[in-house]
């Protein structure tokens, strides 16, 4: 039996910074204008604050100018929201990014809805989102982005073809699903209360999983040659990483598989950087 195409997402990944890397050049040559992106980190959580250093490396590599602002936990609202205000005028940052989740007591929702839109790197502002869902995205959400651009790396074809996606998550799930349907795929967007789980993942050519439930998708939910997309990272008592996905189970099924790590994290980062070099290009368009 011939196992899956493992889909080499920190490959893709490094291709995207490299065009992005020219782009920044292009922008500072013609424009003097340098794409610059402020991540705000509330607190002291270890996974978050390694998240926050991978980013601004990346924003290094490509050239674009970080600016890492660090708050202690009992950072009160009206102090975070004070701080998004200077960052919203500040001409220097294109892209605002706060990295959640936010300590107990901060209201994320807010904060959130209190990026400038057009500064709103990570795509998740209510207005990006309804643009989404309306049918001509402004700023896509880097995860669901990344996701797309994996599957089209399969060569598989998007129309008519059928889509699940495990998990509806206003960051992953839901805006995955939107995604897939404007590429007039036909979409199940499935969660905890689905039933017969099985049997509908089984039906999918394209099987992506969100749901931070670690080894859900076993080879027996696969249909053979399906693309898997596994989003999932979680952390085992051991240490080691795992995905939402059995690896080496449905790696015996499906036709293409994202490893975790090296597949969707890393493309993650790289459509961070792709929406703060478009936030700059348009600013400098007006």
């Amino acid at each position: 039996m011939t196992q899956a195409q493992i889909i080499d997402g920190k490959g893709i990944a490094a291709r995207l910074r490299s065009a992005l890397r020219q782009e920044v050049q292009a922008l500072q040559r013609e424009q003097g204008l340098t794409p610059g992106l402020a991540a705000v980190l509330v607190g002291e959580n270890p996974a978050s604050q390694i998240y926050v250093r991978m980013k601004v490396k990346a924003c290094k590599e490509v050239g674009i100018y970080s600016r890492q602002v660090t708050l202690p936990a009992a950072t009160s609202q009206e102090q975070l929201l004070a701080l998004i205000a200077e960052l919203n005028h500040d001409p220097q940052i294109h892209g605002i990014l706060v990295q959640l989740p936010l300590p107990a007591g901060l209201d994320e929702r807010a904060v959130l809805e209190s990026v400038r839109p057009a500064k709103d790197a990570d795509g998740f502002h209510p207005e990006n989102l309804g643009y989404l869902l309306a049918g001509y995205p402004q700023v896509l959400p880097c995860t669901p982005a990344g996701i797309l651009k994996l599957i089209d790396s399969t060569g598989i074809e998007l129309v008519g073809a059928q889509a699940v996606v495990v998990g509806r998550s206003l960051i992953v799930g839901k805006p995955t699903a939107l995604l897939l349907l404007s590429r007039h795929a036909t979409v199940t967007l499935c969660h905890s209360r689905t039933r017969d789980l099985e049997q509908v993942c089984r039906r999918a050519d394209v099987l992506v999983a969100a749901t931070g439930r670690p080894r859900l998708i076993t080879a027996e939910m696969v249909q053979p040659g399906a693309v898997v997309i596994d989003v999932g990272v979680n952390r085992m008592p051991d240490r080691s990483l795992v995905g939402d996905v059995d690896f080496e189970a449905v790696r015996q099924v499906a036709g293409y598989l994202t490893p975790v790590p090296g597949g969707v994290g890393p493309m993650t980062i790289a459509m961070l950087m792709q929406n703060t070099v478009a936030a700059a290009r348009r600013s400098g368009a007006k």
